[in-house]
């Protein structure tokens, strides 16, 4: 009884973790679709006569940026619906209406076809995205490490995050096959709507996953229990943030900006900016898992700090390279391959860590408002900021400052961390779940 009850304990978190990852590699294609088209974006939404580029590159990264702001809204609205009658189904309404939402983006009008009313329904269905966004984290991160074996939480964990990784590169990468295949007149004509149109398929794997996801042996067992003071969640939620920060920005600064960067800054092409954006992105995927692995052998502040320490110390460094007329090409791409291995230090343990830091019955709520208030203002914002900086102070270096400052402020939060456990709760596993639920 012990071997097959083992088995089908193995065959469920198998289950969670293809069900839970799932749904979080859409939502980063599509938001990393969003970015790296931003610039074909903001001509044909936010471009009227005698609008400038820059003017329109800020209002499509305003666009961005309001998105992840709803983000917090559907971690509270979400994960309190998580929280209360369970993960699976709330999972499932999140999948949905991130998939609706993407695909209209493919079908909009632009400014050329309608006029005013183009950019307040891209804005529109930017809040929808933002808002099942919200939701997503917290219940997929909840499924996979409460469907963890013991001591594998960082590495369960750190399978979401690689899911970003995905999600990222399968945006880039169908960035890049469309600039090749496509002329720029096709691409910003029509070829642009065809990576958001692609979600509508596999969102629709997506749900068939998740409806055939267990609930998880934690939530069952913990259902009955009364929740802990607010004032201990909201302290949770605020240091969870803290952590994260780092990871936040240093993450969307190399992962997603890069590419307008580039063209803007530095004047590189659009297929140069798109390799150098794969460049960091196979960088970030190489050292996810091993990161959360390690993280479950050695703690999750060993690995999270020398991530944010060496986004500090190499930010600067790394971005001159970039900007180096005489540096090799072969330089630059091990450069960014770098900046994105960096940040994988922080995302591998980072899922397991926020986890770690709730209860069972506040941890869909907990931990996704913490990623969504420090992705909200560190993510969502950073091309906002960084293109509107470099405007007005024409300094090419700002990238660089944004990441190291923000990791430099993780930095004495994720030295609060005590070892692997990181906070006012300890996630059950399946096992100890299980063993509750008698």
């Amino acid at each position: 009884m012990t071997f097959i009850h083992q088995k089908r304990n193995t065959q469920r978190g198998r289950r969670a973790l293809v069900a839970g990852s799932v749904g979080n590699l859409i939502e980063w294609y599509e938001f990393g679709v969003y970015g790296y088209f931003a610039t074909i974006i903001a001509a044909r939404f936010f471009t009227p006569e005698g609008g400038s580029e820059a003017e329109a590159l800020v209002k499509t990264y305003a666009s961005f940026a309001l998105a992840f702001f709803f983000r917090p809204v559907g971690a509270a609205l979400f994960g309190r619906l998580g929280d209360r009658v369970g993960r699976r189904p709330v999972l499932v309404l999140v999948i949905t209406l991130m998939t609706v939402a993407t695909t209209l983006i493919g079908a909009l009008p632009t400014y050329a076809q309608a006029g005013a009313l183009a950019p307040w329904l891209l804005t529109f269905l930017r809040v929808l995205q933002g808002l099942s966004a919200g939701g997503e984290f917290g219940g997929a991160v909840s499924v996979m490490t409460e469907f963890a074996p013991p001591g594998r939480r960082g590495l369960y964990g750190s399978l979401q995050s690689f899911t970003v990784a995905l999600g990222l590169l399968a945006g880039a990468g169908a960035a890049a096959l469309l600039a090749t295949v496509l002329t720029e007149e096709q691409l910003g004509s029509w070829g642009w709507r065809l990576p958001f149109l692609l979600t509508l398929p596999l969102g629709l794997g997506a749900l068939w996953l998740r409806l055939r996801l267990d609930e998880t042996p934690a939530f069952v067992a913990e259902a009955a229990r009364e929740t802990p003071p607010p004032r201990e969640v909201v302290r949770a939620v605020v240091l969870g943030a803290g952590r994260i920060m780092g990871w936040a920005a240093a993450g969307y600064t190399f992962l997603v900006v890069l590419p307008s960067y580039l063209q803007s800054a530095l004047g590189a092409s659009f297929q140069q900016a798109l390799v150098a954006t794969v460049l960091a992105n196979l960088g970030f995927a190489v050292t996810i898992v091993p990161a959360g692995l390690l993280s479950d052998r050695l703690g999750r502040r060993a690995v999270m700090l020398t991530g944010a320490v060496l986004v500090v110390v190499l930010a600067v460094p790394l971005l001159n390279l970039l900007q180096a007329p005489g540096v090799s090409n072969t330089v630059k791409g091990a450069a960014v391959f770098g900046a994105g291995a960096v940040v994988g230090l922080m995302a591998g343990p980072g899922p397991a860590m926020l986890s770690e830091m709730f209860p069972t019955r506040v941890r869909y709520t907990g931990l996704g408002l913490a990623y969504a208030l420090s992705n909200a203002v560190f993510s969502g914002c950073a091309g906002l900021i960084i293109t509107e900086t470099i405007e007005r102070t024409g300094s090419v270096d700002i990238p660089a400052y944004y990441a190291a400052v923000t990791c430099a402020v993780s930095v004495p939060a994720l030295l609060t961390l005590s070892g692997r456990r990181a906070g006012v709760a300890v996630a059950d596993t399946a096992e100890e779940a299980e063993e509750k639920a008698g």
